[in-house]
């Protein structure tokens, strides 16, 4: 990263099961972030078509909504496709690093995704959440190490892990040692103690850390879906973007769609690797290695 480059969380509600409408809604928000100068667009955890909240999701144990499950898959992106295309022509039109959190099905399993477009419209990373939590288990299948790497870019090295899967020390270790400069955290954890753990891997991977929350409401749900009782947010975001030091650059944005916007300093990014570099000078690869099982 040698240059200054301003970057955007997209906390905003997608159009719920409908895959078309919220590409549109997409296509808006990413043309308001390119209008404030923003470079590279994070968008929230499967924010195509939705993300599947417990509040609904928990039924599936009892077989009683299969029917939801299917909605979701017919709504949810294949790769290649027309969809991935019309992602595509949003980065090439504004010249932006485009991130968005896709429902991604193939065959007839769902996964959780995450695609990087690059300014020439290209996709040029796709990785798929490792391991679902808790509920997510009856939604999604396990994704694998394809995507456990950063793709070189003109803003910088920029890579990510979805939600959770920034709990795995591994898997963090393996974007450390792909040189990371920006970390894309795309999350459903709307949860202060969220922020104990960005702020961490900030400090950690001396990296710039995005982290756009999903927000969605209860009442934006077709009236036919089930929706356990509790209050109409089921997602109140919580984006932030954190400098490597730790320090907030913007946000946290809590209970309301948004745009966070901020700038990234190049110089922060090396100053503060001169004491710790997780996978330079600090990383002791004489005595510590990892390796990523490659896809099979």
């Amino acid at each position: 990263m040698n240059d200054a480059v301003r970057v955007a969380c997209a906390q905003v509600e997608p159009v719920v099961f409908d895959s078309a409408g919220t590409l549109q809604k997409l296509a808006a928000t990413a043309a308001d972030a390119a209008a404030q100068g923003a470079q590279l667009v994070l968008f929230p955890e499967t924010f195509v078509p939705a993300y599947p909240s417990s509040r609904w999701v928990r039924a599936l144990a009892a077989g009683g909504v299969k029917d939801v499950w299917a909605r979701l898959a017919r709504s949810s992106v294949t790769v290649p496709s027309a969809d991935t295309d019309a992602m595509g022509a949003v980065a090439k039109q504004h010249g932006i690093v485009l991130a968005v959190g896709v429902n991604e099905l193939d065959g007839a399993t769902l996964y959780n995704a995450l695609l990087v477009f690059a300014p020439d419209g290209e996709l040029v990373l796709r990785h798929r959440k490792l391991m679902p939590t808790n509920h997510e288990r009856m939604v999604w299948g396990l994704g694998d190490g394809s995507g456990l790497e950063t793709i070189e870019t003109a803003l910088g090295r920029v890579g990510g892990l979805i939600c959770w899967e920034n709990f795995i020390p591994l898997a963090r270790a393996a974007l450390y040692e792909s040189g990371i400069d920006i970390y894309l955290a795309p999350t459903a954890d709307d949860t202060e103690s969220w922020h104990d753990s960005i702020r961490h891997i900030a400090r950690e991977s001396r990296s710039f850390v995005l982290s756009c929350c999903v927000y969605q409401r209860a009442s934006s749900y077709p009236d036919d879906v089930e929706i356990a009782d509790g209050p109409d947010l089921l997602g109140r975001g919580g984006s932030a973007i954190v400098a490597p030091n730790g320090k907030y650059l913007a946000g946290p944005l809590w209970d309301e769609e948004g745009l966070l916007v901020a700038d990234l300093d190049p110089d922060l990014l090396f100053a503060e690797r001169q004491r710790f570099d997780a996978a330079g000078h600090y990383s002791r690869p004489d005595v510590l290695h990892l390796q990523v099982a490659p896809l099979k």
